[in-house]
């Protein structure tokens, strides 16, 4: 079984630097911001810096494919109000190039939020539709949309959210999903115990489909379960507890995929991947 398990990654100083962060701490796969993820606009990148980046990435043997750059917190592709709206679908484009220019297959994003001012269906037909917008004015870039754990108006914390913005999305070979396991626990899908877990991958089969699954985040949760509060924790150290993760380490649905570490200390995230590596052949 081939597993890519990595860490969401400091690019601070630039790009480049995020390899070497990745290699530190005995990641085959990262996450990054390419920009300042508070910001609305940065400077362009310039081409030092995309050659420093992908002669580093060449170096260091990690694919472009396992690879998960996340954009900017600030957007929200589904906003009701249109100039709102717009200000995000320009900066969602502008993630969209920097990841071309990187060379970089995927962009990871959260896929927005009604605000309590329009139906759940308006605001996922407005994130399909900006997503449509996006691919037309790309190349190959491949839109990977995350799972929520449905905090305030946030959508994206059902399978059937995902899978209606697929539906909407006119090629299918550019849009995929990212399940992040904090999220999907606290969004109310059990991954506990292996019965629940076949359960609650089963109906994401039904509902999304494997095909569509481009990267996870490997996450537990401080949250209870079922509580739409978006609160990761270390592995182990949360409500979800270890057993999940070795049910995903041998689970070759996971295969090739990025697995991305998000929890909330980075200075155990290289025993976190050693851990995650050990727990292979287990089950």
């Amino acid at each position: 079984m081939s597993k890519f398990v990595g860490a969401h990654v400091s690019a601070s100083g630039g790009v480049f630097n995020a390899v070497q962060n990745a290699l530190d701490i005995g990641a085959k796969a990262f996450a990054l911001f390419t920009k300042n993820q508070r910001q609305w606009s940065v400077k362009p990148l310039e081409d030092e810096t995309v050659e420093k980046f992908k002669n580093a990435l060449q170096a260091s043997g990690i694919l472009p494919r396992h690879i998960l750059p996340h954009d900017s917190y600030l957007i929200n592709l589904g906003h009701p109000e249109d100039e709102a709206r717009q200000k995000s679908m320009d900066a969602f484009l502008d993630e969209a190039q920097r990841c071309e220019l990187l060379g970089l297959e995927k962009l990871n994003f959260h896929p927005g939020s009604h605000l309590g001012k329009i139906s759940e269906d308006e605001c996922l037909a407005k994130i399909a539709d900006a997503i449509n917008k996006t691919i037309a004015q790309t190349k190959s870039v491949k839109f990977v949309i995350e799972n929520t754990a449905g905090q305030g108006s946030n959508l994206g914390w059902r399978f059937e959210h995902l899978a209606q913005i697929i539906d909407k999305v006119e090629d299918k070979s550019r849009v995929g999903v990212c399940i992040d396991t904090c999220h999907m626990f606290s969004a109310g899908y059990d991954i506990r115990t292996k019965e629940a877990y076949d359960k609650s991958w089963g109906e994401f089969d039904k509902i999304v489909g494997f095909k569509y699954l481009m990267g996870m985040h490997i996450n537990d949760s401080k949250a209870k379960f079922g509580s739409h509060v978006d609160r990761h924790h270390s592995l182990g150290k949360g409500e979800i507890g270890l057993d999940a993760f070795k049910f995903i380490m041998n689970d070759e649905r996971m295969d090739d995929i990025p697995l991305i570490l998000e929890t909330i200390d980075e200075s155990v995230w290289a025993e976190e991947i050693a851990l995650l590596y050990s727990f292979q052949g287990y089950a």
